[in-house]
């Protein structure tokens, strides 16, 4: 045992030691020139005859170097150095370390090499982590975690993330819970840290810290990144730059948030990617006079603005809901897969809060659709600000939303509103949300609370992409349409439409629609004149609308649109 009495030259030495080691990541430049000095000096002073040898040392040991790297001009930084120091090595191990101008070579490229070491984020943001590898024992004691650990830390894009252990009796509710605390005791700015539970392990987390907002501005979108309900639609990026994407196929979905959440701007991203979709017919529910949805009007198919329109629209959804599931129990399906001629159908309703309110019967028959819609591709979207079960309409709506987006909330109990019963606790902040179209989203695959932001839609994007792909919107099929009417075709009918093939009855429907009055003419008068079958008939006037030879002018009623072009279907 050495027991040594108290000297300030000790405490200096001990302290100044201590303050190397500490910044020797900063001192990293200058301690490779002194490095490369002493080297120097003890080659030419015993071997100067290895002066040849000297670059291909330096290098040898610059490879190992080299193989951690993973970006390029990180490894183009490392090699110049090398070749600098190997150069410099040599001509010293020859001439001797102060022999002029070596010394101010070694002076100049130091500086120089050490601008961008010193300035490189990703190895500030590497000093960070591992200072605060070290400190986390006495920063988690001080925040109320003691007893966890760093795993693992990586540096990412933003900042860095680090998988964390927690002592047994602890969850990630508890870390929730020091949320604010941690950011304290990392010194970080408020709203850097967020936390994740290990899908793993329940006594684990992940921590991720953000050096800055990588949603601090918005994101322009570039256009629909679908071409069928079937697939995944972008809705945004998460903060490690991947994208959010979210299957909508027969799964019901609820957008809440606060009023400037961005709410619209979600829909507009949806509705946007559902348009350059051929196989899905879309239905707008809007109750703000169509403020919302009209820009899209001419790629829906129904826009509702009066509670009395949505009523009727959404009395006509559960018509074609019943009929579909008719068809698919006669043929023993299951699911119906939409094709651009038997499309889904998408209902948009926004601000569902005022149907509810306005329109008890057409909130009634959105419960009817959120309950059977999904075997039978007949989607429901609804945005509102404030999701209570008396503002869906006491019914099952809620319920049924498979998929739930949440943009900011103004009180922390929102959050359950929007996402579900204890999400809160889980770790979904919705109400820390910052910017308007920021948002949480938790669907089938998605079961993690991390944070996105929508793509920023313009109006004149809305009126590019509307413009676009309504040449192209499909109409709905004719088991869809017939339903509408009142009257499902019949087995004969739809027999009949199978086997004739006779072109009289193409000529007679096309003579009939061309002498049509004003007003138009039947479906059912239609049926007489050819002597076809319903299905029949509705495939030909889809057709017909298809190549603009047609339309329909009032529920079940249908005229041409131009009487001098041949009816070739």
């Amino acid at each position: 045992m050495i027991v040594a009495d108290e000297s300030p030259l000790l405490d200096a030495l001990t302290g100044l030691a201590r303050l190397t080691f500490r910044y020797r990541s900063e001192l990293a430049p200058i301690t490779t020139a002194l490095g490369l000095g002493l080297a120097g000096l003890w080659l030419h002073a015993t071997h100067p005859a290895w002066w040849p040898y000297a670059p291909g040392a330096v290098l040898v040991l610059m490879l190992g170097v080299l193989r951690r790297l993973d970006r390029p001009e990180e490894r183009l930084y490392a090699a110049l150095v090398g070749a600098g120091a190997g150069a410099w090595l040599a001509a010293a191990t020859r001439l001797g370390p102060t022999h002029r101008p070596l010394p101010t070579v070694l002076a100049v490229t130091t500086l120089a090499a050490g601008i961008p070491w010193w300035t490189h984020r990703r190895r500030r943001v590497r000093v960070t982590v591992d200072r605060t590898i070290r400190a986390w024992p006495n920063v988690a004691e001080a925040v109320g975690l003691a007893g966890s650990r760093v795993l693992s830390a990586v540096v990412d894009l933003w900042g860095w993330r680090a998988r964390m252990t927690l002592r047994p009796g602890q969850t990630i509710a508890d870390v929730i819970a020091h949320v604010p605390a941690i950011e304290s005791g990392l010194g970080t700015r408020p709203g850097a840290v967020r936390v994740e539970p290990d899908p793993a392990h329940a006594g684990r987390f992940l921590m991720r810290v953000l050096a800055d907002d990588p949603h601090a501005t918005a994101i322009p979108w570039r256009g629909p990144s679908a071409q069928t309900i079937g697939k995944p639609i972008d809705l945004g990026v998460y903060e490690d730059a991947t994208p959010v994407r979210v299957a909508f196929l027969r799964r019901h979905a609820l957008v809440g948030g606060i009023a400037g959440s961005g709410k619209s701007g979600v829909l507009n991203v949806i509705v946007g990617n559902l348009a350059a979709c051929p196989d899905v017919v879309l239905w707008g529910v809007d109750l703000k006079g169509g403020m919302e949805l009209r820009p899209w009007a001419s790629c829906l198919d129904r826009l509702a603005t009066t509670p009395a329109e949505a009523a009727t629209l959404l009395r006509d959804a559960v018509r074609v809901i019943e009929a579909r599931a008719r068809a698919m129990s006669e043929s023993n399906a299951r699911v119906r897969e939409p094709t651009p001629q038997a499309p889904a159908l998408v209902i948009i309703i926004d601000e569902y809060a005022e149907l509810a309110e306005n329109a008890p019967q057409a909130a009634t028959a959105a419960d009817s659709v959120a309950r059977r819609g999904r075997a039978v591709a007949v989607t429901l979207l609804a945005a509102t600000q404030r999701p209570t079960q008396q503002a869906m309409g006491k019914g099952a709506v809620r319920s049924q939303m498979d998929i739930r987006i949440c943009l900011r909330v103004r009180e922390r109990k929102d959050t359950d509103l929007v996402l579900g019963q204890g999400a809160l606790a889980a770790g979904w902040l919705a109400h820390t949300l910052d910017a308007p179209g920021k948002f949480l989203v938790s669907a089938e695959g998605l079961d993690q609370p991390r944070r996105a932001r929508a793509y920023l839609v313009t109006d004149d994007d809305v009126r590019t992409t509307a413009a676009r792909h309504s040449p192209d919107r499909p109409p709905l099929d004719a088991l869809s349409a017939a339903a509408l009417d009142g009257d499902e075709p019949e087995p004969d009918d739809v027999v009949d439409a199978e086997i004739v093939t006779d072109a009289d009855p193409e000529l007679t429907l096309w003579t009939a629609l061309r002498d049509s009055p004003d007003e138009g003419v039947s479906v059912s008068d239609l049926m007489n004149i050819t002597e076809m079958g319903r299905t029949w008939i509705y495939d030909r006037l889809q057709a017909h609308a298809r190549a603009g030879r047609a339309r329909q002018v009032a529920r079940g009623r249908w005229r041409a649109t131009d009487h001098n072009r041949p009816p070739s279907v």
